[in-house]
């Protein structure tokens, strides 16, 4: 259950609480200037309960409950940062002469921060790609789609198998970071921080990351949306619709969906329908999440 509770109160997760009273003031925000909403419209619909206990959301907590306990199983079995980190460090030496370094230790820390923080977005966009593209890897990613109901805990409704592979991304795209910047930077790597978190990751997520997962479709003006990816449209991302198919991959960057040619931009009171093609309410139960309708 620490494990659990660590989704609420760390802050590299996306669901630390700080992120999501900074998601709920943006879209209050937004839902009142730019939508005109009533305040008590905005409220009701924040508690609104045929959202948090349908069918689709009570699934996004059972999948995120057992996915808890399958990756503490698969711990001990899974790679480790430090032993790929060591591995990599060791390499180098074959192929470069170790440098002498003589730059500052801020312009280090300023190196490391940004290199991984774009390296994470972009193999996030990658391996999310691959998810849709390669039918092995979507009969995996379709248990997230076949949510009907967003929610910010819809980040975590992600077939266990998927759950392995983002947390393997996660740990070669860190490994190969840190020993890397090890090897020409010797022992002045280290990340910009803040509340224990890298200072991109705390600024993305207190910008509101979590309403990707929600029905605010909070939108950017049409350039910023080839740059940035908005919530607005990563809820085209899911949309049932079949001109938004395979569109809006990335999570932070638009710039590598606007390379694949995958980045639309939001629309104006867009009225999406989240979920998968001719599915049945069956697509909500955990068996069907796990095994495959």
């Amino acid at each position: 259950m620490t494990d659990f509770f660590a989704n609420f109160l760390n802050p590299e997760k996306r669901l630390f609480v700080g992120y999501l009273i900074s998601a709920a003031f943006i879209a209050v925000i937004w839902l009142k200037i730019a939508q005109k909403k009533p305040l008590t419209e905005i409220v009701s619909g924040f508690f609104n309960y045929n959202v948090w206990f349908s069918k689709s959301a009570i699934a996004d907590y059972k999948l995120m409950i057992f996915n808890q306990f399958f990756l503490k199983l698969l711990a001990p079995i899974l790679i480790g940062q430090l032993a790929l980190t060591v591995f990599i460090f060791e390499n180098m030496h074959l192929l470069f002469s170790r440098p002498s370094s003589s730059i500052p230790v801020w312009m280090v820390m300023l190196i490391f921060t940004s290199v991984l923080f774009i390296l994470d977005d972009f193999s996030r966009y990658l391996l999310h790609r691959l998810m849709h593209r390669i039918p092995l890897l979507w009969r995996f990613h379709k248990a997230h789609h076949s949510a009907t109901n967003l929610t910010p805990l819809t980040v975590l409704r992600t077939h266990p198998i998927e759950a392995v592979l983002f947390s393997l991304r996660a740990v070669i795209v860190h490994s190969l970071c840190l020993g890397v910047c090890f090897f020409f930077f010797a022992g002045s790597v280290s990340l910009i921080e803040i509340f224990g978190s890298s200072v991109f990751v705390v600024i993305f997520h207190s910008l509101g990351s979590n309403l990707r997962h929600s029905h605010v479709n909070l939108s950017y003006w049409n350039w910023l949306e080839k740059i940035l990816i908005s919530p607005a449209q990563h809820q085209l991302h899911h949309s049932i619709s079949p001109k938004h198919y395979d569109c809006n991959f990335g999570a932070v960057f638009a710039i590598w969906d606007n390379i694949g040619r995958s980045c639309i931009v939001s629309e104006k009171n867009q009225d999406i329908k989240f979920g998968l093609k001719d599915q049945s309410d069956n697509a909500h139960k955990l068996k069907n999440l796990i095994i495959g309708s």
